[in-house]
């Protein structure tokens, strides 16, 4: 099949088999540049296949020389349409580890349920014994619950409707958004789904099975952001949720003072999750274009790398006043908001290519989906039906 990008508002529905293999294969050669070595040695990676998760199983992976265990759950092709992103993402990392002789297996299923816990811990206790570093790093519109309720997470204001600039992603105008504030259940909801009670589960279930080392790191992923987009994301019902996964890691370290629990806040970045988010584009658009120009843009890979090599190895790790690792330092610097909130004030239609970097934005959005990329002949045909080689 030749495959194009079919793009829906902020979702791209193909996936390109070819152009997810060479978005992998560059992690990979990015991760092994950094000389990392030091690191834990086999590690449960809960949100594998895309964003962060992602990049945290390569850094593992190609720079600890970790063995991992991914969980996710994708799609694969059924023959007449593409798989998705995550699922080619898996395929080519297992290959890459798989020749370079190290351990990568896959679970592709619901993470929230008791199921795939099962499954997971099984594997570890079969294969590894016990787990040293469990990542948490899910994203989901919904969740059922282990008592069998289904949570929706919604995308709202927490107190009074907001209206913002925001950039129509159809035709890169600019237009008004207003969010709509959440009624108490839709706050409710996106706690449940997003917030930290599912990585507290596993935490627990890794414990009751004894399938985590006594010593063992698990970092759970969160973001704050700029005051700018505080209604909409710190204040909004998905901060309440990080807020909450932030005091997990707090319960967590409470329960269990042998496991070293943290939370990294990291910068923004286009991520299938967050390209859904209203006002944030507009946001990380005007951003790429200043930190690209201070010359300390990062993306998944070098902010994770960076992560792994200069916070989880120190025998301290450096944390903030509420306990968090702070990887969001140089998008907050005074020097950069500065530059962003004067371009945010000046934003037109008119002007929005020259003062945000909606190519850059555009251009990670592409290369989620494996498309783009110069190295790819993408007028080839290519084998959409492409078996991830631990699951049969």
């Amino acid at each position: 099949m030749i495959i194009e990008p079919k793009v829906r508002e902020f979702i791209c529905t193909t996936a390109h088999p070819e152009g997810c293999r060479e978005n992998i294969k560059q992690q990979i050669a990015y991760v092994k540049a950094q000389n990392i070595k030091e690191g834990p040695k086999k590690v449960l990676v809960i949100g594998a296949s895309t964003g962060y998760g992602l990049a945290s199983r390569i850094t593992a992976g190609f720079g600890c020389e970790a063995g991992t265990i991914g969980v996710f759950f994708e799609k694969p092709s059924n023959g007449k349409r593409t798989a998705t992103p995550g699922w080619y993402n898996t395929a080519a990392f297992e290959e890459e580890a798989r020749k370079a002789g190290i351990y990568a297996k896959s679970i592709n299923g619901d993470a929230f349920s008791k199921e795939i816990k099962k499954k997971t811990i099984d594997l570890i206790k079969q294969d590894w014994g016990k787990a040293d570093m469990v990542i948490y790093s899910l994203a989901a519109p919904r969740r059922t619950d282990k008592d069998g309720n289904l949570w929706v997470s919604s995308l709202k204001t927490t107190k009074e409707a907001f209206t913002e600039k925001s950039l129509d992603l159809r035709n890169n105008t600019i237009v008004e958004k207003t969010v709509e504030p959440a009624k108490p259940e839709e706050i409710q909801g996106t706690m449940k789904v997003m917030g930290g009670e599912d990585w507290m589960e596993w935490i627990e279930a890794l414990k009751e099975a004894d399938a985590i080392e006594e010593n063992a790191l698990t970092v759970a992923y969160s973001y704050i952001g700029p005051e700018l987009t505080y209604p909409i994301y710190f204040d909004g019902t998905i901060g309440q949720a990080k807020r909450h996964l932030e005091n997990t890691a707090k319960m967590i370290r409470q329960k269990f003072p042998e496991i070293s629990a943290y939370v990294s806040v990291n910068k923004a970045l286009v991520t299938q999750a967050s390209a859904a988010i209203p006002i944030v584009p507009l946001y990380f658009a005007i951003l790429y274009k200043v930190m690209k120009k201070e010359g300390n843009h990062e993306g998944c890979i070098e902010q994770i790398a960076r992560l792994f090599k200069e916070k989880l190895s120190k025998e301290v790790v450096s944390v903030d006043n509420e306990g968090r690792i702070r990887m969001d330092d140089w998008e907050l610097s005074d020097k950069v908001q500065q530059q962003v909130i004067s371009a945010w004030e000046q934003v037109t239609t008119e002007n929005v290519a020259e003062i945000s970097d909606i190519e850059g934005y555009w251009e990670d959005f592409y290369r989620m989906f494996g498309f783009h990329f110069p190295e790819v002949d993408y007028e080839k045909d290519v084998e959409i039906d492409i078996k991830i080689p631990s699951i049969e």
